[in-house]
């Protein structure tokens, strides 16, 4: 089991944008398939993206403010959404408003899909940004060529540490899958009277599964499970993770067959994501999509 403790002042300015920073929780094996990041992502200034889409599955969660994703549609505080690998999204337009910098904050989990694509690290790309930036120039999120050509630069990093075009898996859901959790009910768990949950919701053959789990002051609830890791990290309240302490916004890693026993010293309310092992048969038919991105940024 491995835990992080949230810090005020521990943010990375590492988005292309320049307008969002990063507080990096947990992170994954980048040499593996089920790579995965999670990070608290915090909004300093207006931020605009334009369409794309990802090779890699993720897990939003606003913790404070809305989220524009797009399609005229916006991820409201507390609201669970899934974005699926090769699922075009955005564009997403967020001006700041009346709202001071550094008060929009979200949850992102970011992790291999169910295609066994895998999941670049944040090393991999700033690495690969520094080195591709002595012979091109990074613009916003594209990248302009020696010769002058623009094209998406997540492609151009891609290729640039893998040594192969990046391809995009045919999306599993149309899109972007979003979970309210106040429509769902705290069902009780018979085995540990004083805990209650939420399961909101599991994704593409691979299983993964978000929810939440709440427990009572002076209760305690055991996390276990034979194949998946499991991500959780604390929305409220103050406890202990077997004997590490743990509060809002912490982080908890749990490995396959590894148990891990949380208790409450206040009420104590954790968002879980499981991570069940990718598996991708031999005889697989899954098509992918290789594309380039346009003047505009879609891809």
């Amino acid at each position: 089991m491995k835990t992080k403790r949230f810090s005020p002042s521990d943010w990375h300015k590492d988005h292309p944008s320049g307008n969002l920073v990063f507080q990096y929780c947990l992170e994954g094996d980048p040499s593996s398939r089920d790579n995965f990041m999670l990070v608290l992502g915090r909004q300093d200034g207006d931020f605009h993206m334009p369409r794309h889409r990802h090779n890699f599955d993720q897990i939003r969660l606003p913790l404070r403010g809305d989220m524009n994703i797009g399609d005229g549609l916006k991820q409201k505080e507390g609201q669970v959404g899934y974005f699926a690998e090769g699922m075009p999204y955005g564009p997403q337009d967020d001006p700041l408003g009346k709202t001071p910098p550094g008060e929009r904050l979200q949850l992102v989990l970011q992790f291999g899909g169910a295609s066994g694509c895998g999941f670049m690290s944040m090393g991999q790309r700033l690495a690969a940004r520094a080195e591709l930036a002595k012979t091109g120039e990074f613009v916003g999120p594209n990248y302009r060529h020696p010769d002058g050509r623009m094209e998406w630069g997540l492609n151009v990093i891609w290729e640039h540490v893998f040594g192969e075009r990046l391809k995009y898996p045919m999306p599993r859901y149309p899109k972007v899958v979003i979970a309210d959790p106040q429509r769902f009910n705290w069902l009780p768990t018979p085995e540990t009277p004083k805990t209650r949950k939420k399961f909101l919701g599991a994704f593409s053959e691979r299983g993964v599964w978000v929810e939440m789990v709440r427990i009572e002051a002076g209760g305690d609830w055991t996390s276990v499970h034979d194949s998946a890791r499991r991500l959780l990290f604390v929305t409220q309240g103050s406890g202990e993770a077997g004997r590490e302490p743990i509060g809002e916004y912490d982080a908890v890693q749990i490995e396959p067959g590894e148990q891990a026993t949380i208790r409450a010293h206040s009420e104590l309310v954790i968002f879980l994501m499981g991570l069940p092992p990718i598996v991708v048969p031999e005889d697989s038919t899954e098509e992918f999509e290789t594309v380039d991105g346009t003047d505009d940024g879609t891809v």
